[in-house]
């Protein structure tokens, strides 16, 4: 029993998914740090400034809707970031995996446009 939980605990995946967690977390700290030092003092100003930017206030309770706006403005940086950057990417790799592609072979191939422009260059030389 425990030598299949090491074994568990041990697999690529696993370890990977840990480590993506840490940087995941750490990237979301610095995230939140720079909407909270530049988008919320932007959203503050727009609020009408000072003390209470950013805030309305209801029987001496101030309800923060600046810091919400932060928040949703976060979310999307950190979703947009690991969508263009982690699943963009891999969706392409599963994608030609499932086709029998390498990414060496994808690369080396030459566009069809350039191999067009190569038979006409070609069937030029050869007039007279």
């Amino acid at each position: 029993m425990i030598k299949g939980f090491r074994d568990f605990i041990m697999r690529g995946n696993v370890v990977d998914l840990a480590i993506a967690v840490v940087v995941g977390a750490a990237f979301t700290g610095i995230i939140t740090q720079f909407t909270k030092s530049f988008i919320e003092p932007i959203i503050k100003l727009i609020g009408g400034g000072g003390v209470h930017g950013g805030t309305f206030i209801v029987n001496s309770v101030a309800f923060d809707w600046g810091a919400f706006i932060n928040a949703i403005i976060n979310f999307l940086i950190v979703t947009a970031i690991l969508y263009f950057f982690i699943v963009m990417p891999i969706n392409k790799i599963v994608t030609r995996r499932h086709r029998g592609e390498s990414v060496a072979e994808t690369a080396a191939t030459t566009p069809e446009d350039v191999a067009l422009l190569r038979e006409i260059r070609d069937l030029l030389k050869r007039q007279p």
